[in-house]
C-alpha cells in the first residue's frame, strides 16, 4: 500500500502527519526561512506520503506582502484612550510604518473569545507581523504568534529572560532615579504605589525601588508597598491603603503618572499637602505630570521613540530572519517638578 489517501489530502492532514502546525505547513510549502531543518524535513515527509499537492492560487496569495502591521493591545477601550502612554505609543508606531507604507491595524484583545479570534485572522496571512503591547505574564499571544510563523515584537516584555523580541525602557533605573530624589530630599519613610505584580515593567520599577532603598540606606517596610493597576482610580486605592497602614509616610513615588494622579487626589482630601507633608514622583513624563497641581516629577521614558523602534525593529525582522531575537531597552530621564 502506497499510504496515499482517497480524496485530495488537506493542509491539516499533512500538519497531522508531520506532527506540527497548520501554520507551519504552510510556511515550510512557501518557503519561509523561519522553520527549523528537522521541521521542513518532516513536512517535505508528510506531504510525499500523502501526495497532497498545493493550491497554487492560495502559494501565491500567501508569498505575497499584505503591507499591514497589527498592533495588539490588550485593553478595555476605556483604558486605552484615557492614557496618554498608549497614544505617544500609538504615535510612534504609526509614524515609523507611515514612513515605510505599511498600514496600521489596531486591535483590542480583551478576552479569551477575542483572542482566539484574532489568532484565526492571523492564521489566515493578512498582517505581515504584530506589535503586541501592555503584556501580562501570563499571556499566551506572542508565542502563538510566533508558532504561527509570524514576526512579532513586544512593548515591554513578560519576564526577565523573554524569548520574543521586545522594546523596553530602564524600568529598573526609573524606581531607583526616584527613591534615590527623594532620598536626597531628606525623605525617609518612601511609599511606593506599583503597577499590577503580573507584568514584568510593575515588578521592575518595584525592584528599582527597593534597590535605591538600600542604596540610600533606607530599611525596607512593605507596609509601604501597596500594588496598583496604571490607572487612576487604582492609584487612589493603594493611596488610602498606605495612608491607613502608614499615615506617617513622607513620600510616594507612583509606577505611572495616572497612579499618582490619582494618589494625589487622596493626598489632598486627607488635609496633606505636596510636597511639604508628601512629596509624589511618577512615571511616564506625561501631559498629567505637567497639569497637575503642583507639577509633577516623574520619570520620563521616550514613549514615541519606543513605537518607532519596535516598527522599524518588526520591519526589519519581515525583511529577514534574525538568527536570535533581539532585545532593546532605551533610557528613562528623571525630570523633577514641583511636587518633590
Amino acid at each position: 500500500m502506497s499510504g496515499r489517501q482517497s480524496g485530495r489530502p488537506t493542509l491539516e492532514q499533512v500538519a497531522a502527519r508531520a506532527g506540527v502546525g497548520r501554520g507551519t505547513v504552510s510556511r515550510v510549502i512557501n518557503g519561509s526561512p523561519r522553520v527549523s531543518e528537522r521541521t521542513r524535513t518532516a513536512v517535505d515527509r508528510a506531504v510525499a506520503e500523502l501526495g497532497y499537492v498545493p493550491n497554487q492560487a492560495a502559494r501565491a496569495l500567501a508569498g505575497s506582502r499584505t503591507d499591514a502591521i497589527a498592533l495588539v493591545i490588550p485593553e478595555a477601550e476605556a483604558r486605552l484612550f484615557a492614557e496618554p502612554y498608549f497614544l505617544d505609543l500609538m504615535r510612534g508606531v504609526g509614524a515609523e510604518l507611515a514612513e515605510a507604507d505599511k498600514q496600521l491595524l489596531l486591535t483590542l484583545v480583551r478576552s479569551e473569545r477575542e483572542r482566539r479570534r484574532f489568532e484565526q485572522y492571523l492564521a489566515a496571512q493578512r498582517v505581515d507581523g504584530v506589535l503586541l503591547a501592555s503584556v501580562h505574564g501570563d499571556d499566551p499571544l506572542p508565542d502563538r504568534v510566533r508558532d504561527l510563523g509570524l514576526p512579532v515584537v513586544m512593548n515591554g516584555r513578560r519576564t526577565e529572560a523573554e524569548p520574543v523580541p521586545y522594546v523596553d525602557s530602564d524600568n529598573i533605573g526609573a524606581g531607583r532615579a526616584a527613591v534615590a530624589h527623594l532620598a536626597g530630599r531628606g525623605r525617609s519613610r518612601v511609599a511606593t504605589v506599583t503597577g499590577p505584580l503580573d507584568m514584568y515593567v510593575a515588578r521592575a520599577r518595584l525592584g528599582g525601588y527597593r534597590a535605591g532603598l538600600a542604596e540610600a540606606g533606607l530599611p525596607p517596610d512593605e507596609a509601604l508597598v501597596e500594588a496598583g493597576d496604571f490607572t487612576e482610580e487604582g492609584g487612589r486605592r493603594a493611596m488610602r491603603l498606605l495612608l491607613d497602614r502608614r499615615p506617617d509616610l513622607d513620600a510616594v513615588f507612583a509606577a505611572s503618572d495616572v497612579m499618582a494622579a490619582g494618589a494625589r487626589g487622596v493626598l489632598r482630601e486627607a488635609g496633606r499637602r505636596v510636597p511639604e507633608d508628601v512629596a509624589l514622583v511618577g512615571v511616564d513624563d506625561s501631559p498629567v505630570a505637567r497639569l497637575m497641581d503642583p507639577p509633577l516629577t516623574s520619570v520620563r521614558q521616550p514613549i514615541e521613540e519606543m513605537g518607532r523602534s519596535m516598527a522599524r525593529m518588526l520591519l526589519q525582522d519581515i525583511a529577514r530572519a534574525p538568527e536570535e531575537p533581539r532585545r532593546q531597552v532605551l533610557p528613562t530621564e528623571l525630570v523633577v517638578r514641583a511636587s518633590s
